[in-house]
């Protein structure tokens, strides 16, 4: 899948499965047919266990020269990094804003898991992490987006959806110097971002903050709701981290939970490790939607 906000990590959280947005530049997104969000794309694997993601994301990473939003890193044993020992890893929870306003049974599920979690590993600390301009994001995606669709929106702007005509709208309005602005903090704070790591391993979020909705909710709530669903996923698009959502619960309807895993820069090794311990210590990847019932 393609994630520039959440697209990978939130179908997963929704769905019962595994999502690894890996961090920015370690996949090529040469071929992965995504309209703009340049900055803030990642291409990544979504599957039914982290085992298989790691098998999948050894065949996908790797430095592509064709696309210059490639990274050439170190490569890891995706493998081999599922079973590193764990038990001194230190666990960064980023209280405000990921752990604000939480659905009930979310809320229930994630304390649930933090419980396993520290069990596993060196324990719990409480971090704040690098503030994002509020502008960054909103400037960066609505430049790149309208800069792509621009030879079809300048021809044919009826042929778009209203909401979707509003944000090209908003993009062709963004100017040079705005633009040029947001891409250096975003640099900036991508740079700052790996200083949180000094004293932790990775840091544990709630995937998602409310339950999956049905389509005539989401369809009413439209873009306010693709907000809200987004808005403990989307941070880690503008830092760039590898940041896996992993199954850890449901909700009193039977709908599944999302952890989200990250680690510094190309820490993909230590997300996967943890997650795959998580994994083993519990049995909700076994579960399906349905399965559960009320509890």
């Amino acid at each position: 899948g393609t994630d520039a906000g959440g697209s990978i990590r939130v179908p997963s959280s929704y769905c019962g499965t595994v999502g690894l947005k890996p961090t920015y530049g370690l996949v090529s997104m040469r071929g992965s047919g995504d309209a703009g969000w340049w900055s803030m794309n990642h291409v990544g694997p979504i599957c039914r266990s982290v085992a298989d993601t790691a098998l999948l994301l050894s065949a996908i990473a790797g430095y592509d020269p064709a696309d210059s939003t490639s990274v050439r890193a170190p490569r890891s044993d995706y493998i081999t990094a599922l079973h590193l020992k764990i038990s001194g890893l230190r666990i960064g929870i980023p209280r405000a804003p990921f752990y604000d306003k939480l659905d009930t049974t979310i809320e229930l599920a994630i304390n649930r898991a933090l419980r396993v979690v520290g069990g596993l590993t060196a324990g719990l600390r409480e971090v704040s992490l690098e503030p994002i301009p509020s502008t960054t994001a909103p400037n960066i995606i609505l430049a790149e987006n309208y800069a792509f669709h621009e030879p079809y929106f300048l021809t044919k702007p009826d042929l778009y959806h209203p909401s979707i005509r509003r944000n090209l709208e908003q993009g062709s309005k963004v100017s040079t110097a705005a633009y040029i602005r947001s891409r250096r903090e975003l640099d900036a704070v991508r740079r700052a971002i790996a200083k949180t790591f000094a004293n932790i391993d990775v840091l544990i979020t709630p995937t998602t903050t409310v339950p999956p909705p049905t389509i005539e909710e989401a369809v009413r709530q439209g873009v306010e709701f693709e907000l809200i669903r987004n808005r403990n996923t989307s941070p880690f698009n503008v830092y760039g981290l590898p940041t896996i959502s992993i199954p850890c619960g449901f909700t009193s309807d039977g709908l599944p939970i999302g952890m989200q895993i990250s680690g510094p820069p190309f820490g993909e090794a230590k997300v996967l490790a943890i997650a795959h311990a998580y994994e083993q210590a519990t049995d909700w990847h076994t579960k399906r939607p349905g399965e559960i019932g009320h509890k």
